[in-house]
């Protein structure tokens, strides 16, 4: 925790690059969880991965909470902190629903529009300011990951428009979580895990598969691993502008073809390799770009 908490002493560009590398290893994490509730969605159901996933993740998180129980008292805008709950455990239902019936890549196939929204609603909610240059990078990026990953004829079925919903959701949440800048990251990360926590106990209730040991030390992994995403992914969405950062969610098609090849043994094609050079390249122009801007662009509220 000192970590993130030493980041919010960075000057404006600092925090700017710090919420960039935050967000480029959360995206990893989360990348690697994915996999991982990929793999348990095909012997267990989504409600008890929730459930699963959530119970480790809060069993990680209560000593945290009981230090930083304070935090919990006189919340901002609690309407707007439910809200944010209720998006977050629906994205997160929906992407491993969607996973249920179509491959990993077609799903974050559409989970990938997501900077494009984000970067939208930014300029139109926030008031952040988004050049032309990186709005093209963000579609020359967005175009990468159409060449990568090719959509499956698929794309109107039902399973498409859950993790098409799951996208908006997330977009919306990041742009949530930008304005709730004065919210204790346990807060934000501990209420995430009690929506899915409550979700999953009430889905799971359908549907109960005795888990193995292997399966409780995966679900277990899956909860840790989703602990730290959260709290880089949170604490990037307070260092700098939602703009800016979650344009290296592109960045999870490298993961992707990774982790693909390691569990799954998918090879990557050529069409692959290409997509995720031209998804790579955006992503450093927009970082390039953002430097640059970094000494003149408009300031960026350090976290509390």
């Amino acid at each position: 925790m000192s970590l993130f908490k030493n980041l919010s002493a960075y000057d404006d560009r600092s925090a700017r690059l710090a919420g960039i590398a935050l967000m480029v290893l959360s995206i990893f994490m989360f990348s690697f969880g994915d996999a991982m509730g990929k793999f348990l969605v095909g012997t267990y159901s989504v409600g008890q991965l929730l459930f699963l996933r959530a119970c480790a993740a809060l069993v990680l998180l209560t000593p945290l909470i009981w230090r930083q129980r304070r935090g919990f008292l006189n919340l901002e805008r609690p309407w707007l902190q439910l809200f944010r709950v209720t998006l977050s455990t629906l994205e997160v239902a929906a992407f491993f629903l969607a996973t249920v019936y179509l491959p990993l890549a077609d799903v974050i196939t559409y989970y990938l529009a997501g900077p494009i929204f984000v970067t939208a609603m930014s300029a139109l909610f926030l008031g952040e300011k988004v050049g032309w240059r990186r709005w093209t990078a963000i579609l020359i990026g967005f175009c990468g990951v159409l060449i990568a990953l090719r959509p499956s004829a698929q794309t109107i079925s039902l399973p498409a428009l859950i993790a098409l919903g799951g996208s908006l959701s997330f977009a919306t949440l990041m742009l949530i979580t930008r304005s709730l800048r004065k919210t204790p990251d346990i807060v934000m990360a501990s209420s995430q895990f009690v929506g899915t926590f409550l979700l999953g106990a009430v889905l799971s209730a359908f549907h109960w598969v005795p888990p193995t040991k292997g399966s409780l030390v995966i679900f277990a992994l899956a909860g840790c691993v989703s602990v730290t995403a959260l709290f880089c992914v949170n604490r990037s969405l307070k260092l700098a502008p939602a703009s800016v950062v979650v344009p290296y969610q592109y960045s999870m098609i490298v993961w992707a073809v990774i982790f693909g090849f390691v569990v799954f043994g998918d090879v990557p094609q050529i069409a692959t390799i290409v997509g995720a050079a031209i998804i790579i390249g955006a992503g450093l122009y927009i970082y390039l770009r953002e430097r640059d801007l970094g000494r003149q662009d408009e300031q960026v509220n350090p976290p509390v």
